[in-house]
């Protein structure tokens, strides 16, 4: 479930090259660079190297690692898929409160802990009606839990507190109504992860070889248009190859499926960029190795997720 580097054109959230932190060899040969013990290379048509910012290897090692104890845990048991996601709330929001932290605002922890926890639950045994009601109570509990604070900053922890409550144990409970489909739940939940990480991985090939027009220098320096097609490209392909092959649903709901997700995909992206450069932070933590922290590897997936959802529950109920 994660992938190499974030989609259309480039890594967001990698160290800024320095020459001379990675020399390169003398005639610019890979296989020098590799005997010499340097990091990994790729090298565009012209012979002139990438500049990845990251041990690659090593990236999409961690990430073929997570990817296979997701698909481990859903087969045959999809009830486990629950500790997967709890855990999931529980390491994003150690990352997250301390970020937060460094901003002053403080988080009401224990709520949302057990609340986040609890609408993973919901979600997949309960359905949508519970998530909603968990989430509800879970908010309410938030607020409670900051009045003994005062009213010095009570604005700005809540609105922390709920962006925190939605942003994360919200939309990761999304995944949860995927799997509890009560045909082909863990198909459509393999559908959403590889759609997605067919945005990441296209994006990222794309951008790195042919990125050369910024898309959203502002936000995110990094990204390009060409990265943005290679997206488009990889998601429309892997929809329809996904959702004729696993869902048996027509093509073209695939290729609907593949241009929703290049969307939400790189809207996650954006937002995941623009949080973290207000937080003032550059990665969210040290989760895994090659990728930043657990915020930093799933921030396309958790916009993704309700997307996902919302297309199959309207076009293959």
């Amino acid at each position: 479930m994660s992938t190499p580097s974030k989609g259309s054109g480039g890594d967001d959230h990698s160290p800024e090259h320095r020459p001379d932190d990675n020399p390169p060899s003398a005639a610019g040969d890979p296989a020098a660079d590799t005997a010499a013990g340097q990091r990994f290379v790729l090298h565009k048509p012209g012979g002139a190297p990438v500049k990845t910012g990251r041990n690659l290897p090593v990236a999409i090692a961690s990430g073929c690692a997570l990817g296979a104890l997701v698909y481990f845990s859903i087969f045959p048991w999809p009830q486990l898929f629950t500790i997967i996601t709890s855990l999931g709330v529980l390491i994003g929001l150690r990352e997250l409160n301390r970020a937060f932290g460094g901003k002053g605002m403080t988080l009401a922890v224990v709520p949302l802990a057990a609340g986040g926890v609890a609408m993973q639950a919901g979600a997949y045994f309960g359905g949508a009606d519970w998530l909603v009601g968990i989430t509800a109570a879970t908010a309410i509990a938030c607020l409670a839990w900051r009045l003994r604070g005062g009213a010095e900053g009570f604005v700005a922890d809540a609105s922390a507190n709920l962006f925190v409550l939605v942003y994360l144990p919200f939309l990761l409970a999304t995944w949860m109504l995927l799997i509890a489909h009560p045909e082909d739940g863990q198909q459509r939940l393999v559908v959403f992860i590889v759609v997605t990480i067919s945005s990441d991985i296209g994006g990222y090939f794309a951008g790195i070889l042919l990125g050369r027009h910024k898309m959203a220098p502002v936000i995110s320096p990094n990204k390009t248009w060409e990265g943005f097609g290679g997206s488009v490209v990889g998601c429309a392909v892997a929809g329809a190859l996904c959702v004729t092959l696993l869902l048996d649903g027509p093509w073209w709901v695939g290729v609907v499926l593949g241009l929703a997700v290049v969307l939400a995909a790189t809207v996650g992206d954006l937002i995941e960029s623009l949080f973290k450069r207000d937080l003032g932070v550059k990665d969210m933590g040290r989760f895994m190795p090659g990728h930043g922290g657990l915020m930093d590897r799933i921030d396309s997936l958790l916009i993704a997720g309700p997307v996902v959802w919302i297309v199959l529950s309207l076009l293959l109920p």
